[in-house]
Parts: structure tokens; sequence; C-alpha cells
């Protein structure tokens, strides 16, 4: 079963919804991860704008062709009635040139009634690193290549 959270949140209740993004958007599953936003939800990430799950759903898929073994922490930074802002940080291996990087950022989220995040706004920094610096994600090994 689907857990819906619904504003207005509570820290607890935005704890919840952070975690389930972070979840989510670790399944590496664009049809999964669009679904928890609006059918008209408005993007930026970097310097792309988005609209609408068919555009996420896209935008997703060709991301995680290009970010291979893609691994993300979220955390609480801020929350209102209907929205949340985090602090994340992921890694991933850059599937053209095998560069890893730990890319930082904050988001800004805003929520519907339904629950449905309506907009997200993300800025995000990328940081070339070593592998054997790797803090968030795992090397790749047979039984764990994606």
């Amino acid at each position: 079963m689907v857990q819906i959270i619904t504003p207005p949140f509570t820290r607890e209740t935005a704890l919840k919804k952070i975690q389930l993004a972070e979840d989510g958007w670790n399944s590496k599953n664009p049809e999964k991860v669009s679904m928890s936003y609006s059918k008209d939800s408005e993007w930026r990430n970097r310097n792309i704008f988005l609209k609408g799950r068919t555009a996420i759903q896209n935008f997703l898929r060709d991301k995680w062709d290009r970010e291979l073994h893609y691994k993300l922490k979220k955390e609480l930074w801020g929350f209102t009635d209907n929205r949340i802002a985090v602090r994340f940080e992921y890694e991933w291996l850059n599937a053209k040139t095998g560069q890893w990087y730990r890319s930082y950022g904050n988001e800004n989220w805003e929520f519907n009634d339904s629950g449905l995040m309506t907009h997200r706004y993300a800025s995000i920094n990328d940081l070339a690193i070593d592998p054997k610096d790797l803090r968030i994600a795992t090397l790749p090994t047979e039984d764990n290549m994606t």
C-alpha cells in the first residue's frame, strides 16, 4: 500500500515525506518516482525547466542513463504547512567518462492538499571525487551493476 502524507506537515511527517522521496529516487524507477508529483508539476533542476509527469519521467530516465550507480541521501532543512526544504547529496558514476561525482544541493518542495508535489526547485553542484572517497554509493560489483 502506498503511503500518502498530506499537508499541513509536522516535523515527523516532513521527515517521513523526505524518506519516501529518498527511497523512491534510489529505486531509479522514473514511473514510480513521477507518481509523487502532480500531473502538472513544475520543476527547475539546475538550468532545466520541466512541466508534467511525462517530462519528469523522460528527464529521470535520461538522468539515470548518464548517472550510473546513483545513490542519494536527503535531510530536512525546514518546513511549513505545505512546503519542505531539503539538503541532499548523491554520488554517481558518469557513464561516458567513468568519473565519479558527488553532487550537493538544496531543494524546495511545494505540495497540494492531496500530498502531491506541485513545485520542485533544485540547485545542484557537482564535485569530481576519487572512488576511494565514496561515502554514499558503493563501487560496482558483479551483483550490483546499476
